[in-house]
């Protein structure tokens, strides 16, 4: 079921509502880039240990699937070939 919205709410879109124009448009570019800026200070980046350790994991899980992938094939190709010759 849908909330109603409460008069506070319907002054705050209509506050920040575009404003029309070039001069809007840019303002709404400069209110993004400033909010991005806060945004990306809050943004806790791994460490070159993390990152690494994280790699590796990624690289050697997607070589154990590829490897089981490919022995699933060949013997599923082998079956196939069994059964149609």
């Amino acid at each position: 079921m849908a909330k109603k919205k409460g008069k506070g709410t319907a002054d705050k879109q209509a506050a920040n509502a575009p404003a029309n124009g070039l001069i809007g448009k840019a303002k709404e570019l400069i209110e993004f880039f400033e909010e991005s800026k806060v945004e990306i200070k809050k943004v806790v980046w791994p460490t070159r240990k993390e990152t690494i350790t994280t790699c590796v994991a990624v690289l050697v899980v997607s070589l154990v699937i590829a490897l089981y992938l490919g022995i699933v094939d060949f013997t599923l190709s082998k079956i196939v070939e069994t059964i149609l010759s």
